[in-house]
């Protein structure tokens, strides 16, 4: 039997060594992964939030990537092309309640599970993205 200690976290990353979760988790083509196994999960498994999108997820896809690359530490991609991310204003439209927000933020959980995001990444990012669905909720 060895011992083993858990890796050491620097104060302030909560997410491991790297110093943002985008490079913590391999860049650019993680979080294009994530995105897609987001919007695959969704149309498989979620009814109710597959009915707020267009038929096509193309646009969704893109856009879900661009804002996830700068809000974790990479290139500012949805900034640059579309503006301040406003996300309770353009998410306003759409009846999201807390079944609404539990259901994206599960699909979410397995969406990170499918690209196989790692510890501590993986719990930070989880915790992280369910506070924003939970902040979206715009009806009882």
């Amino acid at each position: 039997m060895t011992d083993t200690l858990p890796p050491v976290i620097p104060v302030g990353r909560p997410w491991g060594s790297a110093p943002t979760v985008y490079e913590e988790i391999g860049g650019d083509e993680t979080v294009r992964r994530l995105a897609d196994a987001f919007y695959d999960t969704i149309e498989s498994d979620s009814p109710l939030i597959r009915a707020m999108l267009p038929k096509d997820t193309r646009v969704s896809r893109q856009k879900l990537y661009e804002f996830l690359s700068g809000w974790m530490g990479g290139p500012p991609l949805y900034w640059e092309r579309r503006g301040h991310p406003a996300l309770r204003m353009r998410h306003a439209p759409f009846p999201i309640d807390k079944q609404a927000a539990e259901e994206w933020a599960a699909c979410m959980r397995v969406a990170l599970d499918k690209v196989g995001i790692a510890e501590p990444a993986r719990s930070w990012l989880d915790a992280e993205l369910t506070r924003v669905a939970m902040m979206l909720q715009n009806r009882l």
